[in-house]
């Protein structure tokens, strides 16, 4: 027999997105049911893993760092890096909500949840030549994304009077109940027990998440012109699989824009404590390290750089030969660079360990480089380069490095230091020493020194390979976050939120991301579904 539930909005997705749509929803007075697939304990989704960096414009923290920001100024940046269409209306259309409303909807909300920020502005994506976040906007929440989702759920609960919140767990949802072209609820199925529940409302909110959970839809969508790597890891959550857009695509009109456009790291390992097939971690590469292809040789002639293009980043990997790449390193540049994207392995922040974070920061943190050394087969350490190029062989089981060819290539860059820093020639070189002016960086970023300097060993090589990430793309969208159909109408009853909506409009970022906008793309266009809601 199917049970039956009744409410006002039905959302679906456990993610941010889904959890600001049902805060909301209950503030306004709402009777909702939030269906998950996950277990309890990882309500919140990805963003419990998250880092919980934010691209924010016009803050009072950037203020007090006196950066000059503006809406227009971000919007510019926004524009020009992501290559957005003329014609793409509503991502465009998204891209200026965002500029304009993140301080006031992201940014001061959050504050009045309690959620606190890190004390510094740190400048990310900055673009090859300029092109990207022309100013410092990466704001970091005090507790990571973890904290993140506490603060939801506690707000959540305390805005459910009078029992206005169901929350299912571990159901799946089948399919939308639609007539007529109206949305009036969907079919769960208990992941659990098989059976299957019909959820009745007026009002469906899709939160479901994108499409890189699944690896056959990141090959599916993959732009053609662009290279794709013969192996990749997964660093999305592995339930957005892309169904219920393919669903609301056939079933309802619905339009899936810029499938193929997709935010992925071009440094990831295998999670050495998977928690599903796949999974990998995303370092954050230390700038200081020598990025080289599978033989041990540099990857140029513009070396790889992290910190200011991902997307070419990602693009230079996907070409090589192999799908593998590695960073070459010293103990004194992991200590001070090394770090790995998310909450799990930044225990300081998201422990909220101010003392303890400062003294990693300026001492360097050994702890995390000697944790990735016991538990990853791939973080290699020796004392010296012929050593290391025996275990980089062992570990692909192959002759590609020789040993000869990996000295060559750290005796090549060291002899940028031989005549003295007036005379460096090395593009890294010159990235590095610009990073090093803004403060936050200069506090994670080595002064440049020889790779082989006396007393900064041992030595160590990191094999690394593309990871998949966020979907750029999803179901269009207009500014109330209502789903559109092929001629650009609203399905009555239908919304998108967050990834699922490319974080508004179907790909608000265009081709490539000014970095940390997707906290607040979820944000704002959950607010703006909620409003819609109440309003109509």
């Amino acid at each position: 027999m199917t049970a039956m539930q009744q409410s006002d909005v039905l959302v679906v997705g456990g993610g941010l997105a889904g959890l600001v749509t049902a805060l909301e929803a209950l503030r306004a007075g709402k009777r909702v049911t939030l269906v998950d697939r996950d277990t309890p304990e990882r309500l919140g989704g990805l963003v419990l893993w998250a880092f919980g960096g934010m691209t924010l414009v016009g803050t009072p923290l950037q203020a007090r760092l006196k950066i000059p920001d503006t809406p227009e100024m971000a919007l510019r940046d926004w524009l020009r890096f992501g290559e957005l269409a003329p014609d793409d209306e509503h991502a465009r259309q998204w891209a200026r909500y965002y500029a304009e409303r993140s301080r006031a909807e992201v940014h001061d909300w959050l504050l009045e949840l309690g959620v606190k920020f890190m004390p510094a502005v740190n400048w990310v994506e900055r673009g090859r030549y300029g092109e990207g976040n022309s100013l410092p906007r990466y704001h970091i929440v005090w507790g990571t994304g973890r904290e993140l989702v506490r603060r939801l759920i506690a707000a959540l609960h305390a805005a459910d009077s009078g029992g206005r919140l169901q929350l299912l767990h571990r159901h799946r949802i089948t399919e939308l109940d639609h007539q007529a072209g109206r949305v009036s609820g969907a079919t769960a199925v208990c992941e659990r027990s098989g059976a299957q529940v019909r959820l009745r409302a007026p009002v469906v909110v899709l939160a479901m998440g994108g499409i890189n959970g699944a690896h056959e839809q990141v090959r599916a969508n993959w732009p053609r012109d662009r290279p794709m790597p013969s192996g990749m890891l997964n660093g999305a959550h592995p339930f957005a699989d892309g169904r219920l857009h393919r669903w609301v695509a056939s079933e309802l009109g619905g339009q899936i824009s810029h499938a193929g456009e997709m935010w992925n790291y071009a440094a990831g390992f295998p999670h050495p404590y998977p928690h599903f097939a796949g999974h990998g971690l995303s370092t954050i590469p230390c700038k200081s390290a020598l990025w080289l292809d599978h033989s041990g040789r540099r990857i140029g002639p513009e070396p790889l750089v992290t910190g200011f293009d991902t997307h070419w980043l990602c693009q230079r990997v996907a070409e090589q030969e192999k799908p593998w790449t590695w960073h070459l390193l010293n103990w004194r540049i992991a200590a001070k660079e090394f770090a790995l994207s998310g909450a799990e392995h930044n225990l300081r922040i998201r422990d909220m360990q101010f003392a303890g974070f400062l003294k990693e920061t300026l001492l360097g943190n050994h702890r995390l480089v000697r944790q990735m050394q016991r538990e990853s087969p791939h973080f290699l350490v020796d004392e010296t380069l012929a050593g290391l190029a025996a275990k980089m062989n062992a570990l692909t089981c192959s002759l590609d490095i020789d040993p000869a060819v990996l000295q060559a290539t750290a005796d090549a860059f060291d002899a940028n230091f031989v005549r003295g820093a007036r005379l460096h020639n090395d593009e890294q070189l010159r990235r590095i020493l610009h990073a090093r002016q803004w403060g936050p960086d200069r506090l994670r970023t080595c002064k440049p020194a020889p790779l082989q300097m006396r007393g900064a060993g041992p030595f160590i090589a990191i094999q690394v390979q593309l990871i998949t990430r966020k979907s750029l793309g999803g179901l269009r969208t207009d500014l109330h976050s209502r789903v559109l159909d092929a001629a650009g109408q609203p399905v009555d009853g239908l919304y998108c939120v967050g990834e699922a909506a490319g974080f508004g409009g179907g790909g608000a970022s265009g081709r490539r991301s000014l970095e940390g906008t997707f906290l607040p793309g979820c944000i704002l266009t959950a607010r703006a579904a909620a409003r819609s809601i109440d309003i109509g």
